[in-house]
Protein backbone atom coordinates (compact mmCIF):
# COMPACT_ATOMS: atom_id res chain seq x y z
CA UNK A 1 0.00 0.00 0.00
CA UNK A 2 1.33 3.28 -1.20
CA UNK A 3 0.22 6.53 0.56
CA UNK A 4 1.31 10.13 0.18
CA UNK A 5 3.85 11.51 2.91
CA UNK A 6 1.49 14.18 4.18
CA UNK A 7 -1.37 11.46 4.77
CA UNK A 8 1.31 9.11 6.85
CA UNK A 9 2.72 12.20 9.14
CA UNK A 10 -0.89 13.46 10.07
CA UNK A 11 -1.70 9.12 11.07
CA UNK A 12 1.65 9.31 13.35
CA UNK A 13 0.92 12.58 14.86
CA UNK A 14 -2.89 11.43 16.14
CA UNK A 15 -1.44 8.21 17.26
CA UNK A 16 1.02 10.07 19.25
CA UNK A 17 -1.64 12.07 20.91
CA UNK A 18 -3.69 9.54 21.74
CA UNK A 19 -1.36 7.27 23.23
CA UNK A 20 0.02 10.68 25.57
CA UNK A 21 -3.79 11.11 26.37
CA UNK A 22 -4.17 7.22 26.71
CA UNK A 23 -1.28 7.48 29.58
CA UNK A 24 -2.87 10.31 31.40
CA UNK A 25 0.19 13.14 30.00
CA UNK A 26 -2.82 14.74 28.18
CA UNK A 27 -6.33 15.50 29.13
CA UNK A 28 -8.57 14.25 26.03
CA UNK A 29 -9.51 18.06 26.00
CA UNK A 30 -6.36 19.19 25.28
CA UNK A 31 -5.43 16.39 22.90
CA UNK A 32 -8.47 18.00 21.26
CA UNK A 33 -6.77 20.97 20.68
CA UNK A 34 -4.15 20.09 19.47
CA UNK A 35 -5.33 18.37 16.38
CA UNK A 36 -7.56 20.91 16.15
CA UNK A 37 -10.87 18.41 16.36
CA UNK A 38 -13.98 18.59 18.39
CA UNK A 39 -14.12 15.90 21.49
CA UNK A 40 -16.49 14.13 19.57
CA UNK A 41 -14.20 13.64 16.79
CA UNK A 42 -11.57 12.94 18.97
CA UNK A 43 -13.52 10.07 20.97
CA UNK A 44 -14.46 8.13 17.19
CA UNK A 45 -10.38 8.10 16.68
CA UNK A 46 -9.87 6.25 19.86
CA UNK A 47 -12.67 3.74 19.52
CA UNK A 48 -10.99 3.08 15.76
CA UNK A 49 -7.43 3.03 17.18
CA UNK A 50 -8.36 0.25 20.36
CA UNK A 51 -10.32 -1.29 17.56
CA UNK A 52 -7.60 -1.88 14.58
CA UNK A 53 -4.28 -0.02 15.53
CA UNK A 54 -1.99 2.18 13.86
CA UNK A 55 -3.41 1.67 10.50
CA UNK A 56 -7.24 2.71 11.43
CA UNK A 57 -6.16 6.35 12.57
CA UNK A 58 -5.95 7.08 8.27
CA UNK A 59 -7.81 8.97 6.77
CA UNK A 60 -10.16 6.62 4.76
CA UNK A 61 -10.39 9.29 1.88
CA UNK A 62 -6.56 9.28 1.32
CA UNK A 63 -6.87 5.02 1.20
CA UNK A 64 -6.39 3.31 -2.23
CA UNK A 65 -10.05 2.58 -3.38
CA UNK A 66 -10.27 -1.67 -3.38
CA UNK A 67 -11.51 -1.10 -6.36
CA UNK A 68 -9.11 0.84 -7.68
CA UNK A 69 -8.03 0.01 -11.96
CA UNK A 70 -4.94 -1.74 -12.06
CA UNK A 71 -1.85 -0.06 -14.19
CA UNK A 72 -1.50 -2.10 -16.27
CA UNK A 73 -4.96 -2.90 -17.33
CA UNK A 74 -5.28 1.02 -17.83
CA UNK A 75 -2.28 0.98 -19.94
CA UNK A 76 -3.52 -1.78 -21.93
CA UNK A 77 -7.13 0.19 -22.51
CA UNK A 78 -4.91 2.97 -23.62
CA UNK A 79 -2.51 1.34 -26.19
CA UNK A 80 -5.47 -0.90 -27.76
CA UNK A 81 -7.37 2.78 -28.31
CA UNK A 82 -4.07 4.31 -29.30
CA UNK A 83 -3.18 1.32 -32.07
CA UNK A 84 -6.09 0.11 -33.20
CA UNK A 85 -9.25 2.56 -32.71
CA UNK A 86 -8.10 5.91 -32.80
CA UNK A 87 -10.43 8.82 -33.96
CA UNK A 88 -13.97 6.08 -32.60
CA UNK A 89 -16.26 7.91 -30.46
CA UNK A 90 -15.68 6.28 -26.43
CA UNK A 91 -19.18 4.45 -26.71
CA UNK A 92 -18.19 2.87 -29.94
CA UNK A 93 -14.66 1.88 -28.51
CA UNK A 94 -16.38 0.96 -25.14
CA UNK A 95 -18.56 -1.76 -26.88
CA UNK A 96 -15.74 -3.00 -29.24
CA UNK A 97 -13.12 -3.63 -26.27
CA UNK A 98 -15.99 -5.39 -23.85
CA UNK A 99 -16.85 -7.61 -26.89
CA UNK A 100 -13.66 -8.28 -28.44
CA UNK A 101 -11.29 -7.67 -26.08
CA UNK A 102 -12.33 -8.74 -22.25
CA UNK A 103 -12.36 -4.91 -20.91
CA UNK A 104 -14.25 -5.34 -17.55
CA UNK A 105 -13.68 -1.50 -16.66
CA UNK A 106 -16.70 0.81 -16.37
CA UNK A 107 -17.86 2.81 -19.19
CA UNK A 108 -16.99 6.37 -17.24
CA UNK A 109 -13.57 4.77 -16.29
CA UNK A 110 -12.88 4.38 -19.64
CA UNK A 111 -14.11 7.60 -21.11
CA UNK A 112 -12.19 9.12 -18.09
CA UNK A 113 -9.60 7.95 -18.94
CA UNK A 114 -9.21 7.97 -22.57
CA UNK A 115 -9.97 12.15 -22.00
CA UNK A 116 -7.24 12.14 -19.41
CA UNK A 117 -4.84 10.65 -21.85
CA UNK A 118 -5.64 13.27 -24.32
CA UNK A 119 -6.86 10.77 -26.92
CA UNK A 120 -10.62 12.00 -26.98
CA UNK A 121 -11.36 15.18 -26.69
CA UNK A 122 -14.67 16.59 -24.16
CA UNK A 123 -17.85 17.05 -25.23
CA UNK A 124 -18.72 20.70 -26.32
CA UNK A 125 -21.64 22.87 -24.56
CA UNK A 126 -24.62 22.38 -25.66
CA UNK A 127 -26.64 24.88 -27.92
CA UNK A 128 -29.89 26.76 -26.72
CA UNK A 129 -32.66 25.09 -24.87
CA UNK A 130 -35.37 22.79 -27.60
CA UNK A 131 -38.28 21.11 -26.30
CA UNK A 132 -37.84 17.12 -27.21
CA UNK A 133 -41.17 15.93 -29.02
CA UNK A 134 -42.42 12.75 -28.09
CA UNK A 135 -42.21 9.80 -30.19
CA UNK A 136 -45.08 8.07 -31.81
CA UNK A 137 -46.52 5.26 -29.44
CA UNK A 138 -46.78 2.70 -32.08
CA UNK A 139 -44.20 0.44 -33.92
CA UNK A 140 -44.70 1.82 -37.92
CA UNK A 141 -46.67 4.97 -37.01
CA UNK A 142 -43.61 7.03 -37.91
CA UNK A 143 -40.77 6.43 -40.51
CA UNK A 144 -37.94 8.40 -40.61
CA UNK A 145 -35.78 8.40 -43.81
CA UNK A 146 -32.78 10.43 -44.63
CA UNK A 147 -29.32 10.05 -47.24
CA UNK A 148 -25.81 10.91 -45.85
CA UNK A 149 -23.20 13.12 -47.81
CA UNK A 150 -20.87 10.04 -47.21
CA UNK A 151 -20.63 7.36 -50.30
CA UNK A 152 -23.68 5.88 -48.63
CA UNK A 153 -27.21 6.22 -48.99
CA UNK A 154 -30.61 5.39 -47.17
CA UNK A 155 -30.81 5.12 -43.59
CA UNK A 156 -34.61 4.23 -42.45
CA UNK A 157 -35.40 4.54 -38.74
CA UNK A 158 -38.91 3.88 -36.84
CA UNK A 159 -39.43 6.79 -34.69
CA UNK A 160 -41.18 4.96 -31.69
CA UNK A 161 -38.90 2.54 -31.24
CA UNK A 162 -35.20 4.16 -32.49
CA UNK A 163 -34.76 0.77 -34.87
CA UNK A 164 -32.83 0.72 -38.15
CA UNK A 165 -35.00 -0.76 -40.71
CA UNK A 166 -32.88 -0.47 -43.76
CA UNK A 167 -29.27 0.44 -44.17
CA UNK A 168 -27.31 0.30 -47.59
CA UNK A 169 -24.82 2.07 -49.85
CA UNK A 170 -25.82 3.68 -53.07
CA UNK A 171 -23.49 5.63 -55.48
CA UNK A 172 -25.91 8.83 -55.15
CA UNK A 173 -29.26 10.22 -53.51
CA UNK A 174 -31.95 9.28 -56.19
CA UNK A 175 -35.27 8.09 -56.75
CA UNK A 176 -34.17 4.41 -57.52
CA UNK A 177 -32.05 4.35 -54.15
CA UNK A 178 -35.14 5.65 -52.35
CA UNK A 179 -37.62 3.39 -53.72
CA UNK A 180 -35.19 0.31 -53.04
CA UNK A 181 -35.36 0.98 -49.58
CA UNK A 182 -39.20 1.64 -49.51
CA UNK A 183 -39.78 -1.59 -51.19
CA UNK A 184 -37.36 -3.58 -48.90
CA UNK A 185 -39.20 -2.11 -45.76
CA UNK A 186 -42.76 -2.06 -46.84
CA UNK A 187 -42.28 -6.24 -48.37
CA UNK A 188 -40.96 -7.41 -44.86
CA UNK A 189 -42.91 -4.78 -42.37
CA UNK A 190 -46.25 -3.78 -44.33
CA UNK A 191 -47.38 -0.03 -44.50
CA UNK A 192 -46.44 2.61 -42.11
CA UNK A 193 -48.84 5.33 -41.25
CA UNK A 194 -46.45 8.16 -42.52
CA UNK A 195 -42.93 8.87 -43.87
CA UNK A 196 -40.60 12.01 -42.73
CA UNK A 197 -38.10 13.37 -45.01
CA UNK A 198 -36.11 16.28 -45.65
CA UNK A 199 -37.22 18.65 -48.87
CA UNK A 200 -34.84 16.51 -51.54
CA UNK A 201 -35.60 16.93 -55.50
CA UNK A 202 -36.41 13.23 -55.15
CA UNK A 203 -39.35 13.70 -52.49
CA UNK A 204 -40.75 17.26 -53.16
CA UNK A 205 -40.98 19.86 -55.64
CA UNK A 206 -39.70 23.38 -54.24
CA UNK A 207 -40.76 26.32 -56.08
CA UNK A 208 -39.18 28.53 -54.13
CA UNK A 209 -35.93 27.43 -52.35
CA UNK A 210 -36.64 27.41 -48.53
CA UNK A 211 -39.55 27.73 -49.15
CA UNK A 212 -43.06 25.84 -49.13
CA UNK A 213 -43.27 22.53 -50.81
CA UNK A 214 -46.11 21.99 -54.12
CA UNK A 215 -48.59 19.34 -52.58
CA UNK A 216 -50.09 19.54 -56.17
CA UNK A 217 -46.96 18.36 -58.55
CA UNK A 218 -46.04 14.85 -57.09
CA UNK A 219 -42.42 13.33 -57.28
CA UNK A 220 -42.38 9.61 -58.51
CA UNK A 221 -41.67 8.93 -54.67
CA UNK A 222 -44.93 11.30 -53.47
CA UNK A 223 -46.94 9.24 -56.27
CA UNK A 224 -46.13 6.15 -54.98
CA UNK A 225 -46.41 7.19 -51.60
CA UNK A 226 -49.78 8.71 -52.28
CA UNK A 227 -51.20 5.64 -54.39
CA UNK A 228 -50.11 3.45 -51.12
CA UNK A 229 -52.09 5.60 -48.49
CA UNK A 230 -48.75 6.93 -46.41
CA UNK A 231 -48.91 10.38 -45.29
CA UNK A 232 -45.39 12.12 -46.79
CA UNK A 233 -44.45 14.84 -43.88
CA UNK A 234 -41.83 17.27 -45.07
CA UNK A 235 -38.91 18.22 -42.73
CA UNK A 236 -38.58 22.30 -43.00
CA UNK A 237 -35.00 22.48 -40.73
CA UNK A 238 -32.45 20.39 -39.59
CA UNK A 239 -34.18 20.64 -35.81
CA UNK A 240 -37.23 19.49 -36.81
CA UNK A 241 -35.25 15.71 -37.92
CA UNK A 242 -33.16 15.91 -35.42
CA UNK A 243 -33.89 11.46 -34.82
CA UNK A 244 -32.60 11.13 -38.06
CA UNK A 245 -29.51 13.47 -37.97
CA UNK A 246 -28.56 12.03 -34.80
CA UNK A 247 -28.95 8.68 -36.74
CA UNK A 248 -26.85 10.18 -39.74
CA UNK A 249 -24.48 11.09 -37.05
CA UNK A 250 -23.78 8.00 -35.39
CA UNK A 251 -23.68 5.55 -38.25
CA UNK A 252 -20.75 8.10 -39.57
CA UNK A 253 -18.83 7.65 -36.85
CA UNK A 254 -19.28 3.80 -36.31
CA UNK A 255 -19.93 2.38 -40.06
CA UNK A 256 -16.62 4.03 -41.43
CA UNK A 257 -14.18 2.69 -38.24
CA UNK A 258 -15.77 -0.75 -38.47
CA UNK A 259 -15.27 -1.35 -42.02
CA UNK A 260 -11.88 -0.02 -41.99
CA UNK A 261 -11.08 -2.02 -39.05
CA UNK A 262 -12.95 -5.54 -40.71
CA UNK A 263 -10.36 -4.46 -44.11
CA UNK A 264 -13.73 -3.72 -46.15
CA UNK A 265 -13.07 -2.06 -49.43
CA UNK A 266 -15.92 -2.75 -51.83
CA UNK A 267 -19.19 -1.39 -51.96
CA UNK A 268 -20.86 -5.23 -52.49
CA UNK A 269 -18.69 -6.23 -48.88
CA UNK A 270 -19.74 -3.18 -47.06
CA UNK A 271 -23.38 -3.67 -47.90
CA UNK A 272 -23.19 -7.09 -46.93
CA UNK A 273 -21.88 -5.96 -43.66
CA UNK A 274 -24.52 -4.11 -43.25
CA UNK A 275 -27.22 -6.80 -43.15
CA UNK A 276 -25.32 -9.35 -41.62
CA UNK A 277 -24.00 -7.71 -38.71
CA UNK A 278 -24.11 -3.34 -38.46
CA UNK A 279 -28.01 -2.99 -38.50
CA UNK A 280 -28.40 -6.39 -35.65
CA UNK A 281 -25.23 -4.14 -33.61
CA UNK A 282 -27.19 -1.15 -33.88
CA UNK A 283 -30.67 -1.90 -32.86
CA UNK A 284 -29.04 -4.02 -29.89
CA UNK A 285 -27.74 -1.34 -28.32
CA UNK A 286 -30.20 1.58 -28.94
CA UNK A 287 -33.61 0.13 -30.35
CA UNK A 288 -35.56 -0.29 -26.99
CA UNK A 289 -39.74 -1.52 -27.01
CA UNK A 290 -42.25 1.56 -27.84
CA UNK A 291 -45.08 2.69 -26.15
CA UNK A 292 -47.35 0.89 -27.25
CA UNK A 293 -47.13 -2.56 -28.47
CA UNK A 294 -49.73 -2.75 -30.91
CA UNK A 295 -48.10 -2.55 -34.33
CA UNK A 296 -49.22 0.27 -36.47
CA UNK A 297 -48.22 -1.13 -39.83
CA UNK A 298 -50.78 -2.45 -42.24
CA UNK A 299 -50.51 -5.57 -44.40
CA UNK A 300 -50.01 -4.98 -48.01
CA UNK A 301 -52.94 -7.17 -48.46
CA UNK A 302 -52.22 -8.36 -51.99
CA UNK A 303 -50.75 -4.42 -53.31
CA UNK A 304 -48.16 -5.23 -56.09
CA UNK A 305 -45.10 -3.08 -54.94
CA UNK A 306 -43.73 -3.79 -57.93
CA UNK A 307 -45.94 -1.68 -60.28
CA UNK A 308 -45.98 0.94 -57.55
CA UNK A 309 -42.78 1.44 -56.16
CA UNK A 310 -41.14 1.96 -60.10
CA UNK A 311 -41.18 5.63 -62.36
CA UNK A 312 -44.02 6.20 -63.96
CA UNK A 313 -44.77 8.26 -67.50
CA UNK A 314 -47.20 8.85 -69.30
CA UNK A 315 -46.37 8.63 -73.29
CA UNK A 316 -48.28 8.60 -76.96
CA UNK A 317 -47.81 6.16 -78.76
CA UNK A 318 -45.80 7.35 -82.47
CA UNK A 319 -47.21 7.09 -85.99
CA UNK A 320 -44.79 4.10 -86.07
CA UNK A 321 -45.78 2.43 -82.86
CA UNK A 322 -42.98 3.36 -80.78
CA UNK A 323 -42.52 5.46 -77.79
CA UNK A 324 -39.48 6.66 -75.99
CA UNK A 325 -38.71 7.23 -71.97
CA UNK A 326 -35.41 8.24 -71.09
CA UNK A 327 -33.75 7.87 -75.02
CA UNK A 328 -34.89 4.19 -74.24
CA UNK A 329 -36.99 3.14 -77.71
CA UNK A 330 -39.73 0.74 -77.20
CA UNK A 331 -41.21 -1.20 -80.04
CA UNK A 332 -45.18 -1.31 -79.38
CA UNK A 333 -45.69 -5.05 -80.80
CA UNK A 334 -49.05 -5.69 -82.81
CA UNK A 335 -52.22 -6.11 -80.62
CA UNK A 336 -54.97 -7.74 -81.59
CA UNK A 337 -57.97 -6.57 -82.82
CA UNK A 338 -56.38 -3.43 -83.51
CA UNK A 339 -54.55 -2.15 -87.25
CA UNK A 340 -52.64 0.01 -85.36
CA UNK A 341 -51.71 1.89 -81.50
CA UNK A 342 -51.12 5.16 -83.03
CA UNK A 343 -51.98 8.55 -81.28
CA UNK A 344 -52.92 5.52 -78.16
CA UNK A 345 -52.39 6.96 -74.77
CA UNK A 346 -50.06 4.69 -73.06
CA UNK A 347 -48.60 4.14 -69.51
CA UNK A 348 -44.76 3.24 -69.80
CA UNK A 349 -43.14 1.63 -66.31
CA UNK A 350 -39.59 1.26 -65.09
CA UNK A 351 -39.21 -1.06 -62.14
CA UNK A 352 -36.47 -0.73 -59.90
CA UNK A 353 -34.09 -3.13 -61.77
CA UNK A 354 -34.59 -1.68 -64.67
CA UNK A 355 -36.93 -3.38 -67.18
CA UNK A 356 -39.95 -1.56 -68.92
CA UNK A 357 -43.26 -2.28 -70.07
CA UNK A 358 -46.29 -0.83 -71.22
CA UNK A 359 -49.75 -0.63 -70.32
CA UNK A 360 -53.07 0.62 -71.91
CA UNK A 361 -55.39 0.71 -69.13
CA UNK A 362 -55.27 -2.64 -67.49
CA UNK A 363 -53.30 -4.67 -70.75
CA UNK A 364 -50.39 -4.82 -70.62
CA UNK A 365 -48.64 -4.39 -74.33
CA UNK A 366 -45.05 -5.88 -73.47
CA UNK A 367 -42.48 -6.55 -71.24
CA UNK A 368 -38.85 -4.72 -72.06
CA UNK A 369 -35.42 -5.60 -70.64
CA UNK A 370 -32.83 -2.04 -69.36
CA UNK A 371 -31.99 -1.77 -73.47
CA UNK A 372 -35.48 -1.61 -74.67
CA UNK A 373 -35.02 -5.29 -76.19
CA UNK A 374 -38.68 -7.04 -76.39
CA UNK A 375 -38.96 -9.86 -73.78
CA UNK A 376 -40.95 -12.86 -74.31
CA UNK A 377 -43.74 -13.54 -72.07
CA UNK A 378 -43.68 -16.11 -69.30
CA UNK A 379 -46.22 -18.31 -69.58
CA UNK A 380 -45.27 -21.70 -68.06
CA UNK A 381 -45.92 -24.57 -70.34
CA UNK A 382 -49.51 -26.03 -70.68
CA UNK A 383 -49.64 -29.99 -69.69
CA UNK A 384 -50.53 -32.58 -71.82
CA UNK A 385 -53.29 -32.94 -69.23
CA UNK A 386 -54.82 -30.06 -68.03
CA UNK A 387 -55.73 -30.87 -64.76
CA UNK A 388 -52.83 -32.94 -63.86
CA UNK A 389 -51.49 -30.12 -61.67
CA UNK A 390 -54.44 -30.92 -59.32
CA UNK A 391 -55.24 -33.61 -57.13
CA UNK A 392 -56.98 -36.27 -58.45
CA UNK A 393 -59.57 -38.13 -56.44
CA UNK A 394 -59.40 -42.06 -56.74
CA UNK A 395 -62.18 -42.99 -59.15
CA UNK A 396 -64.29 -46.02 -58.86
CA UNK A 397 -63.72 -49.30 -60.39
CA UNK A 398 -65.81 -48.92 -64.00
CA UNK A 399 -68.68 -51.62 -64.58
CA UNK A 400 -68.02 -54.62 -66.95
CA UNK A 401 -69.27 -54.46 -70.13
CA UNK A 402 -72.17 -56.72 -71.12
CA UNK A 403 -72.37 -57.99 -74.75
CA UNK A 404 -75.00 -56.21 -76.78
CA UNK A 405 -76.44 -57.77 -79.99
CA UNK A 406 -75.82 -55.68 -82.71
CA UNK A 407 -79.31 -54.14 -83.81
CA UNK A 408 -81.05 -55.64 -86.71
CA UNK A 409 -81.38 -53.32 -89.61
CA UNK A 410 -84.20 -51.23 -90.42
CA UNK A 411 -86.28 -51.94 -93.69
CA UNK A 412 -87.61 -48.90 -95.06
CA UNK A 413 -90.60 -48.33 -96.85
CA UNK A 414 -90.54 -48.36 -100.37
CA UNK A 415 -91.96 -44.70 -101.59
CA UNK A 416 -93.18 -44.96 -104.70
CA UNK A 417 -96.29 -44.07 -107.25
CA UNK A 418 -99.08 -46.68 -105.73
CA UNK A 419 -100.96 -48.76 -108.36
CA UNK A 420 -104.57 -49.55 -108.59
CA UNK A 421 -105.54 -52.51 -107.02
CA UNK A 422 -108.58 -54.85 -108.84
CA UNK A 423 -110.94 -57.45 -107.29
CA UNK A 424 -109.67 -60.45 -105.99
CA UNK A 425 -110.61 -62.75 -108.34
Amino acid sequence: MVLAADAVERAMKRQEVIMRALSGTLTWLQAADILGLEPRSVRRWRARFEAGGAVALYDRRQLPSPRKAPALEVQRLLRLYRERFAGWNVRHFYRFARRDHGVTLSYSFVKLALQEAGLVRKGRARGRHRRRREPRPCFGELLHLDGSRHAWLRLDLDDATKRLLYAQLWPAETSLAVMTALHAVFAEHGLPVALYTDRAGWAFHTPQAGGRVDRTRLTQVGRALAQLGIEHIASYSPQGRGRSERLNRTVQGRLINELALAGIRTMAAANAYLLDRFIADYNQEFAHAPADPTSAFVPLYGADLDAILCHVEERTVSRDNVVVLDDVVLQVPKQPGRRSCAGLGVTVRRNLHGGHSIWHGTQCWGHFDAAGRPLAPSRPPRPKNARAHLAQDRRSPRPPRVAIPPAQPKIKPRRGPRLPVGPAA
